[in-house]
């Protein structure tokens, strides 16, 4: 049985992209991950993320989508009649209708999981067993490797977008010191890295007097 995992990285931040990725492995390559050491990106370190992300994307099919700040702040204006829970999962389904699976097991971002996987399966073209979980890139070694290359995806476009505006604004989240200054002193020179809609940045874009930015991290998602 061929079995395709489905993570994300860079759901909550204010700067830069959302990183989705799919990795496909048969039922016996579980053993293989398990001896690389795979598992929730989220309990290893950047450098041994990095010596996995090679391993994984080097034996096995995989699948990323950039989601950039752009595609989250049309998803989240008052005309739109969708949500970023839905902007997801219209990607996860496009992972899973490119990728050769026959089960997909999915890292859902939402607590009501029977209800997401409805919505995904009208989504998904193919035929495919859908398993829709909270913290299955914990549960799940192969959801463990597309945390990874997700994760991973998202590091090294940060890295990248600090060497094209030749600043260090830290990791992009709102609890990082240097990205709220970085917030402070650039919303509007570098408009385009940001998600405008995340409500710390609309309140400096409106004038409007501003808590501690760190405070707003939870209101974004």
């Amino acid at each position: 049985m061929r079995i395709l995992g489905i993570d994300e990285a860079g759901r909550g931040p204010v700067i830069g992209s959302l990183f989705m990725a799919g990795v496909v492995i048969n039922k016996e390559d579980e053993l293989t991950l398990k001896e690389w050491g795979v598992k929730d990106s989220k309990l290893l370190s950047p450098k041994k993320r990095e010596e996995l992300y090679e391993q994984i994307i080097a034996k096995f099919p995989y699948k990323i989508i950039q989601v950039t700040p752009k595609e989250i702040d049309a998803v989240l204006s008052e005309d739109s009649a969708s949500n970023l829970n839905w902007l997801e999962a219209d990607h996860q389904a496009v992972i899973i209708d490119a990728m050769d699976c026959d089960q997909a097991i999915i890292d859902c971002p939402s607590p009501n999981t029977k209800g997401y996987g409805d919505v995904l399966k009208t989504k998904v073209t193919r035929k495919v067993d859908l398993i829709v979980e909270n913290k299955a890139d914990f549960n799940y070694l192969v959801v463990a490797a597309a945390s990874i290359v997700a994760k991973v995806s998202r590091d090294r476009h940060i890295k990248a977008l600090q060497q094209e505006l030749g600043f260090d604004f830290g990791s992009g989240y709102l609890t990082d010191q240097k990205t709220q200054v970085f917030l402070h002193a650039h919303w509007k020179t570098h408009a385009r890295v940001f998600r405008t809609l995340w409500a710390p940045y609309k309140a400096l874009a409106s004038g409007t007097k501003q808590q501690n930015l760190a405070e707003f991290s939870a209101k974004t998602i």
